[in-house]
């Protein structure tokens, strides 16, 4: 491992290896498969785990692994997205040399808007060269993980790749929307297929792919001239996975770097924990699995924090204590500012100032911040949006029909509620 040559705010030392990277993220998914959830906002800016975004996931790795050059590529709806990261990650140094800067698309070159991922890479080639990193870090900026990246480029360095292509085992039932590799024995890729509809299995585990995470490590000079050579290319969809990594497998040296050698684990944590929470059922599942016991992605992790905008709000609220109506929270995360009064919340995820009223009875719910749950109200297996008003006394979970028929209903039973669909109830 390369020699510390710093020590962070979080007490982490920096290496030499990140110290001379730079990140940089992609966040300009539209987020289609969370449907109304996504309207408003880009998927990276979603709200998760109580008080967090998505975007402070792959940001809090970064931070956390040491390196604290980082771009934010936008390009959908993005004004959420930049508030958040203008009031939560401004506090890095800038006379040292640190940023975290969101780039709108800019139409640097050319007449076109961003065609792929890669091409987004290209027409921002001018900020990056300036600030001379030696590694460039390619991050996807919607999922949910903690990892150390500076693992990731002890290897890249160490096996002299082109490019280091994180990946980690999926279900190959749930493979198709990921990029699929086939690896030899000393971890190199002998062959990459973005999106298969029917994913090739890993050697031996019939029902087991190997995808890629979207997190890409180069050489910066080499990225340079490969972004230069894709865009010259008329055939290139100017596409990271469709194009870039497929090119470098037929012509040059990518390794796969496996997740579980640069997870971030917690005592007694077994399993690599990573989730695309890009679905409403992923999303909901992946925010009420921090109501277990022992969660499988800890929050409370001091050696590796989960950095974000902290709002000042008042401790959360349980009021009134009378049989039937009690203020009580039981396997649930219950966020500042909330008021629980009288009302029963179970297995469910409340975020800031969420105000619960009597007799409401709230369960496997994901609501997000600043809603009003109505007297009597029953919600069940739900996503409630931002700044919802429940009405006294609504139902939703007990009759699929009915959910369907008013909101967002998925097949398994998840139902998402935004202000439009309950102003047309009001309607």
């Amino acid at each position: 491992m390369a020699k510390p040559s710093a020590r962070t705010s979080s007490g982490r030392y920096v290496s030499r290896l990140t110290s001379g990277a730079l990140a940089v993220i992609m966040a300009g998914g539209r987020g289609e498969r969370l449907h109304a959830l996504t309207e408003h906002r880009c998927k990276p800016a979603t709200p998760f785990g109580g008080k967090f975004r998505i975007i402070d996931f792959p940001l809090s790795n970064c931070v956390n692994s040491g390196i604290r050059q980082i771009f934010i590529m936008t390009q959908y709806k993005g004004q959420s997205l930049i508030q958040h990261v203008q009031r939560g990650w401004s506090y890095l140094r800038g006379e040292f040399g640190e940023f975290v800067d969101v780039v709108p698309a800019q139409q640097q070159i050319g007449e076109h808007w961003y065609r792929g991922t890669a091409d987004c890479v290209y027409q921002n080639l001018d900020l990056i060269r300036p600030h001379r990193p030696k590694h460039v870090l390619v991050l996807a900026g919607d999922h949910i993980y903690k990892m150390d990246y500076e693992r990731m480029l002890k290897q890249h360095v160490e096996q002299k790749a082109d490019v280091t292509i994180g990946c980690l085992e999926m279900p190959r039932a749930e493979s198709s929307a990921f990029g699929i590799m086939h690896v030899d024995d000393n971890g190199i890729v002998q062959a990459f297929l973005e999106k298969p509809a029917d994913p090739p299995p890993m050697p031996g585990k019939p029902d087991v792919s190997l995808a890629s995470m979207g997190i890409y490590v180069f050489d910066t000079q080499f990225l340079f001239d490969e972004l230069r050579r894709d865009a010259n290319d008329p055939n290139s969809s100017h596409d990271f996975g469709k194009d870039i990594i497929p090119y470098i497998v037929q012509h040059g040296s990518a390794v796969a770097h496996h997740f579980s050698r640069s997870c971030v684990r917690t005592s007694g944590q077994a399993a690599s924990y990573w989730r695309d929470v890009g679905t409403l059922d992923a999303y909901w599942a992946a925010n009420l699995d921090l109501t277990d016991i022992v969660p499988q992605l800890d929050l409370y992790d001091r050696n590796w924090p989960i950095w974000t905008f902290a709002e000042i709000s008042p401790p959360a609220k349980f009021v009134h204590d009378q049989d039937g109506r009690r203020g009580q929270a039981t396997s649930s995360l219950v966020s500042g500012g909330c008021i629980v009064s009288g009302a029963t919340v179970r297995q469910s995820l409340l975020f800031t100032r969420v105000h619960a009223h009597s007799y409401a009875e709230i369960e496997n719910a994901v609501v997000l911040p600043d809603v009003d749950i109505g007297r009597g109200a029953r919600l069940k297996n739900v996503i409630v949006d931002r700044g919802v008003r429940i009405p006294a006394g609504l139902v939703v979970g007990e009759e699929p029909d009915i959910d369907a028929a008013r909101f967002r209903r998925t097949e398994s039973g998840i139902s998402l509620i935004t202000k439009a669909m309950i102003d047309r109830l009001d309607g």
